[in-house]
């Protein structure tokens, strides 16, 4: 494993807030996780960044990465489809890249969504009526003890933009999907390029804030209350895209938080809905 003390967590975040962390933990083999979980008193498992807010100042944290696992294998090849493993760390556009090349099928939808695999497995991510849990046949994690288990999909409860392995804190080390054969290019071109037209991508942002509500969507919620371009120090919901809050600039975890509070409040003030987050906030410890 390598480890990175004090590091600037700002650099390792899509948001570009965040303070110093006690260290920075990658791990090389799976095998050492048990060693880091048994040593470390307060540990998170940072996937890429994308999604996680993290506060300012000094913190006495051990960030852990699984971002130098990578490897897709073809474990059976059968008639129609093929079973493929593919390890957490890999970026989401990567393995879209390899459904491409190998004309797999069953995740165009979700081209373009930021993160690692086993972040977007944590929380059952997906877009556009499309869950990455669909095509998953089982799920290797690391419990909180060290122990590696790998879990059937039938065995591991999961549903709109959560799982198990999400609420009990474990951690995917890899995915076996099954992949039918037909990829989808226009499909997933479609996907990039209406990413690129609705969302701040040229501004620090951690992605969709909130989850949309069951019948409706957060972002026509946040259009709907007025809170277009509200803004806080240099954090700023965006006029793009309503779910989304973006850093300006020198935008502070303070700023965010003050964002987020006041848009739940006002949204349920003016709806009666109360809006959760889906961005993964850290405490401060």
């Amino acid at each position: 494993m390598k480890i990175f003390e004090n590091k600037e967590m700002k650099e390792c975040s899509n948001m570009k807030v965040g303070g110093v962390a006690k260290e920075l933990i990658i791990i090389e083999d799976k095998k050492e996780l048990k060693e880091v979980l048994s040593t470390r008193n307060s540990i998170f498992l940072l996937g890429n960044g994308t999604n996680t807010l993290i506060p300012d100042g000094k913190r006495d944290i051990s960030f852990v990465s699984l971002k130098e696992f990578k490897d897709i294998t073809v474990e059976k090849i059968e008639d129609g489809y093929d079973v493929v493993r593919v390890e957490a760390g890999l970026d989401l556009d990567e393995l879209i890249k390899y459904m491409e090349e190998n004309n797999y099928t069953g995740l165009e939808n979700i081209a373009g969504i930021p993160g690692s695999v086993g972040g977007l497995v944590n929380m059952n991510g997906g877009a556009y009526g499309t869950e990455i849990f669909e095509c998953i046949e089982e799920v290797e994690v690391c419990k909180l003890d060290g122990e590696i288990k790998t879990y059937k999909k039938n065995e591991l409860s999961f549903k709109y933009r959560t799982t198990e392995i999400k609420e009990k804190n474990w951690i995917v080390v890899s995915v076996l999907f099954k992949f039918e054969r037909g990829f989808k290019k226009e499909c997933a071109q479609d996907k990039y390029a209406q990413r690129e037209i609705k969302h701040p991508l040229d501004l620090p942002n951690l992605g969709s804030t909130f989850k949309n509500p069951e019948g409706t969507f957060a972002a026509r919620l946040i259009s709907d209350a007025g809170l277009k371009g509200y803004r806080v120090g240099d954090a700023e919901i965006s006029t793009k895209h309503p779910n989304f809050v973006t850093n300006l600039g020198n935008a502070k975890f303070s700023d965010v938080i003050s964002v987020i509070e006041h848009v739940k409040k006002v949204v349920f003030e003016k709806s009666g809905i109360q809006l959760e987050t889906e961005i993964v906030i850290i405490k401060k410890m």
